[in-house]
């Protein structure tokens, strides 16, 4: 991963123009080809060709992630001085995290995943515990929180907009799932229904902040670099799985 984004001291000074605001989100929206959908171990668990330990697998690597969204999203908050910046990005927080008594709704995203690995035949204690998670899983994510904690707000946030691709990404697994992995109770499916309208709404704010903030060219370049990273844990969290749990993975190291 790219050290230059933990940085801290100021870019020099940039005399090149900015790109357009619509040229500037055609490029951050570009990077969907480094997008994780398209990594060979997402391809084939939407294609229907994994077994069921690897998508026990997945989802179990993948909930490291989940319960390290919000602890991101408060350290956003955490370096954010502006008060309406900070009421508006805390519903991430809320979204994941959950709200009130957790039932329906309201019980957030990192419920939603609990009920999806419990719909594969995981235990809830064995995501709880983070057992299954690899340490190549463990490294990207954590390096990405310590990353959101140590940048400008707007920095973590710009680094949020990987957003801009996950509505596709769930609306093909919410399409093919059902029919591939019929074994899957589809109440566990309920997590990537749930994530397309709020993805679509974190995609606005991000943009926002990252149009307002990205005032010189230099500034539109970091935000590109700083996509890409993010991309790129997204990436390598793959890479860590589809490493650890090959076809012929022996039975007794199965999850």
């Amino acid at each position: 991963m790219n050290t230059e984004l933990f940085r801290t001291a100021p870019p020099a000074a940039d005399v090149r123009a900015p790109w357009s605001a619509a040229d500037f989100e055609a490029k951050l929206r570009a990077c969907e080809s480094l997008y994780h959908s398209h990594h060979p171990f997402n391809q084939r668990l939407n294609a229907g060709e994994l077994q069921p330990f690897q998508v026990r697998a997945w989802v179990a690597n993948r909930f490291y992630y989940q319960v390290c969204i919000p602890q991101k999203d408060a350290a956003v908050l955490a370096n954010c001085p502006d008060r309406a910046e900070r009421r508006r990005w805390v519903e991430r927080i809320l979204d994941h995290d959950g709200r009130a008594d957790f039932a329906g709704s309201n019980s957030g995203g990192i419920e939603a995943w609990s009920r999806l690995g419990v719909a594969v035949g995981l235990k809830r204690e064995d995501l709880w515990s983070h057992r299954h998670v690899r340490a190549g899983v463990r490294f990207a994510v954590d390096a990405y929180v310590n990353f959101a904690r140590r940048a400008p707000w707007e920095e973590a946030a710009i680094s949020s907009l990987t957003e801009m691709f996950a509505p596709k990404i769930h609306a093909d697994r919410l399409a093919g799932w059902p029919a591939l992995y019929p074994w899957i109770e589809a109440v566990g499916l309920a997590y990537f229904r749930s994530r397309i309208p709020l993805a679509t709404r974190d995609v606005e704010h991000g943009l926002e902040v990252a149009r307002r903030w990205c005032s010189t060219r230099a500034r539109q370049e970091r935000a590109i670099e700083i996509l890409r990273f993010k991309l790129d844990v997204l990436w390598s969290m793959l890479d860590a799985i589809q490493q650890a749990y090959p076809d012929d993975l022996p039975m007794e190291s199965r999850p």
